[in-house]
């Protein structure tokens, strides 16, 4: 079975759906595509792909279902709404949900995807939109093991680090994971930044020598300079990694672990979305420390 033979639907085209739609489509996956907005549809780098009305029409007649949404109840609306695709998917099919949302979430739609013939893998990603674009992210895999092998080959488009983690909601409880790493590295690097500014200190030079240091990161690698400048371009969203971080400590709640980083992180974020930074990248976590917030 060659890519072409593959009919994909991919609803969420945001900013990780998006590179993401577009990597498949120039790999030669043969593409249904729809998002709330209908405006990332008309993208140049998709033309060729079918635009599609609703979920249901995306996922009319397709192999693969790709969802990429923002939370829990987009993602039910999208599969079990009035046009959702759960009305349109076809017994055998996968449906193979690359959003962040919660475990049980995740299980919920399995369970009812299977009165229906059609298989679910919970996959989440991670790698920003850097990642995105160069379909390099890792993605995080909970389901059947035999159907992640027959997807195999559509997520290799997507990342090139692909982890079975366990049966499905494990994918999720992996993403979880990584966001509590990712709220730590943000905010020390932010307060690390702002430390260093504080101190007039030769921040691009002392920002390359950490590097290859231990306090080498991601996020210093990759958010430093954004957080130097005051200016934080979109590489994900604060408001969706806070309402990642609410999914990890209601995990640490259930399994009676205090995360004490995590909640202030959380609450940080939150007050930075009630002034309004929520459509901010996480980097602007500087807000809190920067020059510019104190005064």
């Amino acid at each position: 079975m060659t890519r072409a033979d593959w009919s994909v639907g991919i609803v969420g085209l945001g900013a990780l759906g998006l590179p993401m739609a577009v990597n498949l489509h120039r790999a030669g996956f043969r593409l249904q595509v729809h998002t709330r907005s209908r405006r990332a549809e008309t993208d140049p780098l998709l033309a060729g792909a079918c635009r599609c009305d609703s979920p249901a029409a995306a996922a009319d007649n397709v192999d693969v279902l790709v969802l990429c949404v923002s939370d829990d109840s987009a993602m039910k609306d999208v599969l079990f709404g009035p046009d959702g695709a759960a009305n349109a998917l076809r017994p055998g099919s996968v449906v193979i949900d690359c959003s962040t949302i919660s475990p049980k979430g995740a299980q919920q739609a399995a369970s009812q995807l299977q009165q229906i013939g059609v298989k679910y893998l919970d996959a989440p990603v991670t790698g920003g939109t850097e990642g995105a674009r160069a379909g390099t992210l890792t993605v995080l895999v909970g389901g059947d093991a035999a159907v992640l092998e027959v997807m195999r080959p559509l997520l290799a488009v997507i990342g090139d680090s692909i982890h079975h983690i366990g049966p499905v909601g494990r994918g999720q409880q992996a993403k979880a994971v990584n966001q509590v790493l990712v709220a730590g590295s943000y905010a020390a690097v932010a307060e690390a930044i702002a430390l260093g500014q504080r101190l007039e200190l030769p921040m691009q030079q002392l920002i390359e020598a950490l590097r290859t240091g231990a306090a080498g990161s991601w996020a210093l690698n990759h958010r430093s300079g954004a957080m130097l400048n005051g200016s934080y371009p979109l590489g994900f969203k604060m408001s969706l990694h806070r309402k990642d971080l609410v999914i990890a400590l209601e995990a640490a709640k259930s399994v009676q672990l205090n995360m004490p980083i995590t909640a202030l992180v959380e609450q940080l974020e939150s007050e930075l979305i009630q002034r309004g930074h929520g459509d901010d990248d996480v980097s602007a976590l500087h807000r809190w420390s920067s020059a510019t917030e104190k005064t």
